[in-house]
């Protein structure tokens, strides 16, 4: 068989899926089972006793709930499968979007109780924006409450999703009995002997083929809707085969034009086994869907990934991690091969990187391999500069992926060590976790001594927190959690300034007159020479470039960075024999700095989407303590036999607040906080 033969075999019996749902909707539970189902594991661990195989952290075993996409290796039916974990709290969104880049396919897990929720479709939304290909499990069918068409209806609402139920629940709450299969009309039969292993077919009885009848009926029309052929077969009043069918599901999923939908309990072992089916036989591998696409960097070129071991090489990190003092680096190979001690281009970065040691995944442990193939996600030791979003590729063909998505702070703490002997431990730690999260930004206080931590939320940092005591035994005096804020402009302003002075025994001379203007909200800043920069020295015009950038990194009004602003160049002056690259830098620096003093600077805190689902007879004392927190409620809509309570609230306001709410509302509310942006609440 030659190399290309044996690379198509081998791909067609892989995939590379994630596990994305809102916070509690049972998906770390769901991955316990497809381990022990595929004999990866041996025993079963629960969310709720702190034994997850998929939450290896401590923090996460502490807390129930996934902090760090855990990435696995398993087998179903001949078929490898890598299967990332990822986590449903809001302050680790930067983990799904790492996850979802690299993945072609995803089951969504939904509480069949609170159906489509808050952080369910931010996941969902994300992976729309990479095209990924998506099953659903309608989990947690025995709670009372349960209803599998009320979510159904959630997804068609909420995610704008195009749901096709294989499956129907036979009851709900304490009444669920189990599923019907709708393609076979068979009932599925768990065994609660073999937590869930053993299961079987059977025929429907007549009240069951009843109940099935007109969801097998609505099945055919959509997937009819969506193939020619079926559309053929059905207007024609042909029995249409199982087999035509699954080919019918199996293409419409992998398009993205359905979803389809199955039902259980993962923590009752019932429903399991034909997701994992699911995943096979209607996600796609690393050959169907469509190939990367990347960017030559100096040509600007689109570059097409063929996955193939017969290309050459192209790979994307999506995640860095520091074990035990040594960089481990995530990657998934899109072309190529990478073989363990080969070296490669990291382009985004313009160095060299060796590849020490290759090793596929089980949670916290690992498994050496010598190669890792097109399409596959493996883990890289040795590689001394790779970040977060670098593209590694061969050096005779450069290319550039498309980059993760900037996440910006909202909340910052204010580090000290113990002691002076204590700050460069202190830094040293640090620096570690920089590498591994690009969600935190460091700074260091001259003026104080303090190290400023940012991150994505209260979470995030004391996670970071507990991390550095658990793990590096450093414990640093930490601050009270401090907002983090940007500043932008009101109106135009124009600003100018002239430098001359010298340097060194050398005279320096710039002049640079400007102008600064408000921008729309979270367009970044923009830079427009409006003169003939072919009349000056390249070197010059670097220079006013770069003043103008360094000067926005820290606002007039707080020191806070400047977004939404557009700064337009109007005139440089050049003296002969005294200009220089260093006087220019000076004068633009100046010169932003006095426009923006006149331009009616403003602050910009973070405004955060709250969402607090909770009983009728709560609505009042929820709306009440968000008006006291100066929110502005944008909404109050009925979910799932609870009122949801929707409020646009600036950051500031929420410290303590989920604990004020479970005072206020006894404990029966739910709490959902997002990042919206950057902005004056008004």
């Amino acid at each position: 068989m030659s190399k290309k033969a044996y690379s198509k075999k081998y791909l067609d019996k892989l995939r590379n899926i994630g596990i994305i749902a809102h916070i509690d909707a049972g998906k770390t539970t769901l991955t316990e089972r497809i381990l022990y189902y595929s004999d990866t594991i041996h025993r079963m661990g629960e969310v709720h006793d702190g034994a997850a195989t998929m939450d290896y952290m401590p923090e996460e075993q502490e807390r129930g709930i996934t902090i760090t996409s855990a990435c696995t290796t398993t087998k179903w039916r001949g078929i490898s499968v890598n299967i990332i974990d990822t986590p449903g709290h809001v302050d680790f969104t930067i983990e799904v979007e790492r996850s979802l880049r690299v993945l072609d396919g995803a089951v969504g897990v939904f509480c069949a109780v609170g159906g489509v929720e808050p952080q369910s479709e931010t996941v969902w939304r994300q992976s729309e924006k990479f095209d990924v290909p998506k099953l659903a499990f309608v989990n947690k069918m025995d709670r009372p409450g349960a209803d599998f068409e009320a979510c159904l209806e959630a997804m068609r609402t909420r995610l704008k999703a195009r749901p096709l139920a294989l499956q129907i629940p036979i009851g709900a709450g304490p009444e669920f009995e189990g599923v019907i299969d709708v393609v076979r009309m068979e009932r599925l039969l768990f065994d609660a002997e073999s937590l869930g292993r053993d299961y079987e077919r059977r025929e429907l009885s007549d009240s069951e083929t009843e109940l099935a009848e007109p969801w097998r009926e609505k099945l055919i029309e959509t997937l009819a809707e969506e193939n020619e052929e079926l559309l053929e077969q059905y207007l024609g009043g042909e029995e249409i085969d199982v087999a035509d069918l699954e080919a019918g599901i199996a293409e419409a999923t992998r398009s993205g034009g359905l979803v389809p939908v199955f039902a259980g309990t993962a923590l009752k072992n019932v429903g399991v086994q034909p997701v994992m089916d699911a995943i096979m036989s209607y996600l796609p591998s690393p050959v169907q869907v469509q190939p990367a696409k990347g960017m030559h960097p100096k040509t600007k070129d689109a570059v097409t990934l063929t996955p193939s071991p017969d290309e050459t090489f192209a790979a994307l990190v999506f995640k860095v991690s520091m074990e035990t003092g040594r960089r481990v680096v995530l990657l998934r190979v899109y072309s190529g091969a990478l073989e363990a001690g080969g070296s490669v281009l990291n382009q985004t970065q313009g160095v060299s990187e060796r590849a020490a040691r290759l090793f596929r995944l089980h949670a916290g442990q690992k498994s050496k391999t010598d190669v890792a193939l097109a399409g596959e996600i493996v883990a890289v030791a040795g590689m001394k500069h790779a970040r977060t979003g670098d593209t590694l590729c061969d050096p005779s063909a450069p290319v550039l992926l498309e980059s993760l998505d900037e996440y910006k702070p909202v909340i910052s703490l204010a580090l000290e060590p113990k002691s002076t002997a204590d700050g460069d431990r202190l830094d040293e730690v640090l620096e570690k976790f920089l590498v591994e999260d690009p969600t935190l930004y460091l700074e260091n206080d001259e003026d104080t001594g303090q190290r400023v931590l940012s991150g994505m939320g209260e979470l995030h940092l004391e996670v970071i927190l507990e991390r550095m005591r658990r793990e590096y035994n450093v414990e640093p005096r930490a601050g009270k959690p401090q907002v983090v804020f940007q500043e932008t402009v009101s109106r135009k302003a124009d600003g100018e300034a002239e430098f001359h002075r010298e340097l060194g025994e050398v005279m320096h001379h710039g002049f640079v007159a400007l102008s600064v203007e408000p921008m729309a909200r979270d367009t970044g800043t923009d830079t427009v020479f409006e003169i003939d920069v072919q009349a000056f020295n390249q070197a010059w015009v670097d220079a006013v470039a770069q003043g103008v950038h360094d000067s926005l990194q820290s606002g007039v009004l707080k020191g806070y960075p400047v977004r939404d602003v557009r700064v337009r160049i109007k005139e440089l002056r050049r003296r002969e024999g005294e200009s220089s690259p260093a006087g220019f830098h000076m004068a633009a620096v100046n010169a932003v700095k006095q426009a923006l003093g006149a331009a009616s600077p403003v602050l910009l805190e973070p405004i955060m989407d709250v969402e607090i689902s909770v009983p009728e007879e709560f609505v009042g004392d929820a709306v009440g303590l968000l008006g006291a927190k100066g929110a502005k409620v944008e909404n109050i809509i009925d979910r799932a036999g609870q009122k949801v309570v929707q409020a646009l609230t600036p950051m500031r306001q929420l410290f303590g607040f989920s604990t004020e709410l479970r005072s206020v509302t006894q404990g029966r509310a739910g709490l959902v906080i997002r990042f919206a942006r950057f902005d004056v609440l008004e």
